[in-house]
């Protein structure tokens, strides 16, 4: 069944937001990594990247709207010029400032106070890490990933984050390595925090499991290995009306690296912009059209509502 008919019939109405209380900026693809299962696609040789312009208009959306937190992602968001600036301008704003890293950017040139700067400007780092062991996460990411994740860990540890400061949280993320479901992420979490603890005396505040989404990088994996109608399948299988109320399109915008407006990250790669009676451009951001806009859905989004959820 169409997704849009799967909500109607569960629902009576198509998807609809409930405000905007997070921005959520994607600043470019590039990336030092190029990981199997990335919705994005990114890697080193992208050179898609928000400039200057866009950087200030998104801080001047911060500044007029009751918006309190920036979601910083990319590619890796780090490898933007601009990126400190716009990380800077929203904390010392007195905004909530949330970056999704791959920490293997750490110990890129150029990055090697990089985790002191977090620690400075209060950022909440949400970190991939595919796995708790180096075997699986240097098979998605690459030989020495894993090593150079612990590192980085063990680093902002010892700036005090997951340290019980409100203002220092480090949650990591788990995706699946293949085409399957995430296990419970309330067990996943317990082995994860069990593991890291006594193998590396890591310590982090929470995990989120997300199933990988059908669009990029996976997207092209399962055409190639011919399970993209069996992932489908899966994913539709797995559909939880329980998690419609959580969705991350409900309640935040996505701006693409050039000031494009969507309803989430997945959008964007899809290039499926906002409903047609919304701004299209954070240059005519209107917070009160955009918290209650009808929601563009796709087929992909059974990947946010499968199981768990994406809440």
């Amino acid at each position: 069944m169409k997704f849009k008919d799967r909500i109607l019939n569960i629902q009576g109405q198509p998807l609809r937001a409930k405000g905007v209380d997070i921005l959520q900026v994607n600043i470019g693809y590039k990336c030092n990594m190029a990981c199997k299962h990335c919705h994005v696609a990114a890697g080193p040789d992208k050179n898609q990247e928000m400039d200057r312009e866009t950087v200030e208009t998104v801080l001047d959306v911060l500044k007029e709207n009751d918006i309190n937190c920036l979601d910083i992602t990319g590619g890796a968001p780090e490898l933007n010029p601009h990126f400190r600036y716009l990380v800077g301008k929203a904390s010392h704003s007195g905004k909530h400032v949330i970056v999704r890293t791959n920490l293997t950017i750490f110990f890129e040139e150029g990055m090697e106070d990089l985790a002191e700067f977090y620690s400075m400007n209060s950022v909440e780092i949400i970190a991939s890490l595919p796995y708790y062991t180096e075997s699986e996460v240097d098979r998605v990411r690459g030989k020495g990933a894993f090593e150079k994740s612990i590192r980085a860990l063990k680093k902002l540890n010892s700036l005090g984050y997951a340290g019980g400061s409100s203002d220092k949280k480090l949650n990591l993320v788990y995706n699946p390595s293949g085409t399957f479901l995430a296990p419970s992420q309330g067990t996943l979490e317990d082995d994860y925090k069990r593991e890291l603890r006594k193998r590396f005396g890591i310590t982090f505040n929470g995990l989120y499991t997300f199933a990988n989404m059908p669009i990029g990088r996976f997207r092209e994996y399962l055409i190639a290995s011919k399970n993209l109608e069996k992932y489908m399948d899966e994913l539709e299988d797995a559909f939880n009306p329980l998690t419609l109320e959580g969705l991350m399109c409900r309640r935040l915008i996505s701006i693409g690296w050039d000031g494009t407006l969507y309803d989430c990250d997945f959008n964007q790669i899809l290039g499926l912009t906002l409903d047609r009676d919304c701004p299209q451009s954070v240059k005519d951001f209107d917070y009160l059209r955009l918290s209650e806009r009808l929601i563009t859905v796709d087929e992909h989004c059974y990947g946010c509502t499968a199981g768990q959820g994406s809440t």
